[in-house]
């Protein structure tokens, strides 16, 4: 079956690389590979799937893999799924430096044209936040962003936008699932048959320059900092400089090495600041140039790391992480709005409700994912554990790791005017609101049915302690949790107030654990080591209940 199929995508390919991926694959089959044809049976096992997240997966030939047939049926799907909801839609299309992302969306752009909906690219491969910020500042009913962000450089992906009154977020549901049907029903049309049409706008270099304006002016009286730089072999550097030096702060020092967009991402095994060594030459040109922080965008720069120095870490330079960039971000923002809402997501720290609680703010716990972050009402701030920062929710609504970073220079410079350090500035928020602690377990599979097979056995037998904690509560939502929809989320409480949380990775092989602690008693320091002890106990519990 897979091999008729294969022949039959074949006769329908126009890219010649992956119409001689199958033709290879196929010839090794019927001379006996056993490993082609199991290769050829992954491919056209299903297709990928269409939802929040819009299209993420490997490159390649096949419905399960990403390629110009599968994003021509996906143009197509969304093309009929907008002619529908009105008569003159509009999109913009934005790709990032990975392989094939210009491809896709030029053809992406062809496709919808061809339809009858106004297609508008943007000029060259730019950050995600300028596509997301594009789509309100033109009015477009939807838009297109073709990135895979900071997976593997053999990923590539496809994430939808919605405007009007979605203004400008990425989709959930029923979107997804009604532009999901429709894509079923094109895919039923070879991808030569489709109309397509060289009608396609190409968007002014005035949306670029009002996202740097806009950026620009969110940033606080910049003081002279000396700060290291690096996009991560992405497309951030361009427009992220621009910020900076509009904005009134020195040039970045700038990792040379991954300063141009590389789709190979050759420095780094994961183009993901979270992932270990992917800062290291960053931190090692701060070092040598006795820098204040570090700034790192992931390819397509809706998310930032921070690094400062710190004498006990390996190398002299450690990574904040996201829910310590995340407080402090939360924080200051708390402290310059008299009302709004604090928003995170429900495996992001605890918190950002102690800040919002203390300044009389709202609070709004999500699902993972900005698509859930961005659409709380009256949004203030919003952020997640995995780097992701939403400072400005009137210009984008979604993470922007550009707009974040310049908050984060805006706070150190804020610090530096105020004659505080970083160090002292943590001390006074573990006095104000308590120590918070988070640790994380991350456990990347090869076959995805251990996934489930893992979640099924953790209901089976719920654990009655973690790490000597006992645990109080379960929340499964599956079974449904007010004010969440269902999910494969399992959410341990324990005694003390800790927590654990269990999920699926919604882009990636990976089952993750969030584990979070805290303390109010005691110094500063007393508080952190206590949250921390905390944490490491958790993480000790969870890795012997796994296995």
């Amino acid at each position: 079956m897979s091999v008729s199929a294969a022949r039959a995508w074949i006769a329908q390919d126009p890219d010649p690389a992956t119409r001689a991926e199958l033709e290879a694959l196929i010839a090794r089959s019927d001379a006996g590979d056993a490993a082609a044809t199991a290769d050829l049976a992954s491919r056209f096992s299903g297709r990928l799937e269409f939802g929040t997240a819009g299209l993420r997966g490997e490159l390649g030939a096949g419905p399960m893999r990403m390629n110009r047939v599968l994003v021509g049926q996906a143009a197509a799907g969304l093309a009929a799924y907008l002619l529908a909801r009105e008569p003159n839609p509009s999109v913009v299309l934005g790709y990032d430096g990975r392989h094939n992302s210009a491809v896709f969306a030029k053809d992406s752009a062809a496709i919808l044209a061809g339809a009858g909906v106004e297609a508008i690219l943007l000029p060259r491969p730019l950050p995600t936040p300028v596509l997301a910020f594009a789509v309100r500042e033109l009015g477009a009913s939807a838009g297109v962003m073709v990135t895979a962000s900071h997976n593997p450089a053999r990923d590539n992906g496809y994430k939808v936008y919605l405007g009007g009154g979605d203004r400008g977020t990425q989709i959930v549901p029923p979107a997804d699932g009604e532009i999901a049907a429709e894509i079923e029903r094109a895919a039923r049309v070879a991808f030569g048959d489709r109309p397509t049409s060289t009608r396609i706008r190409i968007a002014d270099e005035s949306v670029v320059d009002a996202y740097v304006e806009r950026t620009a002016a969110i940033a606080a009286e910049p003081e002279p900092l000396r700060f290291v730089y690096t996009p991560l072999h992405g497309v951030g550097l361009e427009t992220a400089q621009r910020v900076f030096g509009e904005a009134g702060f020195p040039a970045p020092l700038v990792v040379a090495a991954q300063a141009a967009p590389d789709p190979d991402f050759p420095t780094v095994a994961f183009p993901n600041p979270e992932e270990p060594g992917a800062m290291d030459l960053a931190f090692a040109l701060a070092l040598a140039e006795d820098a204040d922080l570090v700034l790192a965008n992931d390819p397509d720069a809706d998310r930032v790391a921070v690094g400062v120095p710190d004498r006990s870490a390996p190398g002299g330079w450690r990574r904040l992480s996201g829910n310590e960039v995340g407080l402090l971000l939360g924080w200051r923002a708390a402290r310059t709005h008299e009302e709004g809402t604090l928003a995170c997501s429900l495996v992001s720290s605890p918190g950002l409700g102690v800040i919002a609680r203390h300044y009389g703010l709202g609070f709004a716990e999500t699902l993972t994912g900005f698509k859930w972050i961005s659409r709380a009402p009256h949004l203030a701030f919003g952020y997640e554990e995995a780097l992701g920062y939403l400072v400005d929710p009137e210009k984008v609504r979604d993470k922007d790791g550009i707009s974040a970073a310049v908050a984060v220079l805006s706070l150190f410079s804020e610090l530096r005017d105020a004659g505080e350090t970083l160090e002292s500035h943590l001390d006074h928020f573990a006095l104000e609101f308590g120590a918070f602690a988070s640790g994380q377990i991350s456990i990347r599979v090869a076959d995805l049915a251990e996934i489930p097979r893992t979640m099924a056995a953790l209901r089976a037998t719920p654990p009655t302690e973690i790490g000597g904690f006992a645990v109080e509560g379960v929340d499964d939502f599956l079974d449904g949790v007010p004010g969440f929809p269902v999910n494969d989320i399992l959410r341990y409480r324990l005694a003390g107030g800790g927590r654990v949380i269990v999920r699926p990775s919604g882009t990636e092989p990976k089952l993750k654990c969030y584990l979070d602690a805290s303390s109010s008693e005691g110094s500063a320091t007393e508080r952190r080591q206590a949250a921390e002890a905390a944490v490491a106990a958790l993480e000790t519990g969870m890795r012997t209940l796994l296995g």
